[in-house]
């Protein structure tokens, strides 16, 4: 076992890394850029050093500070939470080449999930049921209009490399298919350097179910049910609960064994999350995120398992504390991502928090880095905090969230509670009735 690793983040991602570390007995060391010198990771981890100016260029993406802060602190091991590094491939090399652990996957299995078009080939041919599209990249109009006549309008154009909504452009029609095929390849240089795009099948009212993997790098995976994180705004998931309200156990056992399967053969190791679109019982992979997802403590909350202490653990070489037959549901849990933004338009809202409450309560939880006095910097992304709740059932679950959000105080600052507490008594969050385009359509009449 570890006896020193270094966070490669900031916030309440990092914060929860510290938490699990000390738990365990491991020194933690936070990282930091001078924005952050009074940052609450900063204060709890056993040491703090700074890697640079506010820019994340300079300081969290950098790969040469963040390893140079190892080499000053000692630390034998990185947990680069979710953002960030954390995807990054040569990262994954920079730190093996100077004799450190990644604690999550390899390099190699980082770059064929980074890769949407090697992803897809990847689980295709390991079982997994994927979106009718393109046979990889399309690389001029004529072979798009081909590709989208023989799966069928309406079509999304996706970039390779692509993430967070950028590079993804619908043509729900013949007519529209230049302009999004040609959008969608410019944002994808502008965003990522890479024009490659792809096309896929667009789905009328699918869910998007993500289910959460954990291998031991040997040759053994488990699968830990799945995820509903179809509230989304602009492909942003805002609201996520665990388990599906329209999965099934058989359903459950079925597509996870297959997920499961998949990246047992491929020996990966660590968590995992391959995401899907769901429609008419049919599953359909959209991609795989090989790090801790934002909305991991949902799955945490149902399954008594601690994802993080679990990835510091395989990554040392010791074996996962537990098997596919240890796993089993304990209730429902939701999880809400509380912005710093301003409605109706979410705009950021960066500034001094000048009094701050978090909830409390049977089956509550707030995974948050904030501090009355605290200032949020305006230059990184607007996450605070994130509520979960856990309850017997979704009924209460529900409950339990509405009860938690009345109790949250933050006063400085604008937040998306309002948000949140307008949804819960929407007829169709209540039922979970709900769909990837529900929560657009609904800010359209009812924010927009």
């Amino acid at each position: 076992m570890f006896d020193k690793i270094l966070i490669a983040n900031r916030g309440e991602i990092a914060l929860r890394v510290v938490r699990a570390a000390r738990e365990m007995g491991i020194h933690s060391v936070a990282v930091h850029s001078t924005a952050d010198a009074d940052a609450m990771h900063v204060r709890m981890a056993d040491e703090a050093i700074c890697i640079g100016p506010p820019p994340s260029s300079h300081s969290y993406l950098s790969m040469a500070a963040i390893i140079s802060a190892c080499e000053i602190t000692g630390a034998q091991a990185i947990h680069p939470g979710y953002g960030f590094l954390s995807e990054n491939a040569a990262f994954v090399q920079a730190v093996e080449d100077h004799g450190l652990t990644f604690i999550g996957p390899s390099a190699e299995h980082i770059r064929i999930m980074g890769d949407k078009i090697t992803a897809k080939d990847t689980m295709k041919a390991l079982g997994v049921p994927c979106v009718p599209g393109s046979d990889g990249g399309v690389a001029d109009m004529e072979t798009a209009r081909t590709v989208a006549e023989e799966v069928g309008y309406p079509v999304i154009i996706k970039a390779t490399a692509g993430g967070g909504g950028r590079g993804m452009k619908l043509a729900r029609t013949a007519d529209d298919l230049e302009s999004a095929f040609r959008t969608a390849r410019a944002e994808g240089k502008a965003a990522f350097g890479n024009d490659e795009v792809y096309i896929e099948k667009y789905l009328g009212r699918p869910r998007h179910i993500e289910i959460q993997v954990f291998g031991d790098g040997k040759g053994g995976a488990v699968h830990l049910g799945e995820r509903d994180c179809s509230l989304q705004r602009r492909h942003q998931k805002v609201f996520e609960e665990a388990p599906g309200p329209a999965i099934d156990q058989p359903t459950r056992d079925r597509i996870g064994k297959v997920c499961a399967d998949a990246i047992a053969r491929i020996g990966y190791s660590g968590a995992g999350t391959i995401e899907f679109l769901y429609e008419d019982g049919e599953f359909f992979f959209i991609e795989m995120n090989t790090r801790l997802q934002v909305e991991h403590p949902v799955t945490e909350a149902i399954f008594g398992i601690d994802l993080v202490r679990e990835q510091i653990r395989v990554a040392s070489g010791m074996p996962m504390s537990f098997t596919q037959d240890d796993l089993k549901i304990n209730g429902h849990a939701i999880e809400v991502r509380i912005n710093a933004e301003k409605l109706p338009n979410f705009s950021p809202s960066p500034g001094r928090i000048t009094q701050y409450h978090a909830p409390g309560g049977l089956g509550v939880r707030m995974d948050s880095a904030i501090y009355d006095g605290y200032r949020i910097p305006p230059y990184y992304d607007s996450l605070i905090g994130k509520l979960i709740v856990h309850g017997r059932d979704r009924p209460e679950a529900l409950a339990r969230l509405h009860r938690a959000l009345g109790e949250l105080i933050v006063d400085g600052i604008d937040t998306t509670v309002p948000l949140f507490n307008a949804l819960l008594a929407e007829p169709d969050i209540q039922s979970g009735d709900y769909s990837i385009h529900w929560l657009e359509d609904w800010l359209a009449r009812n924010i927009g």
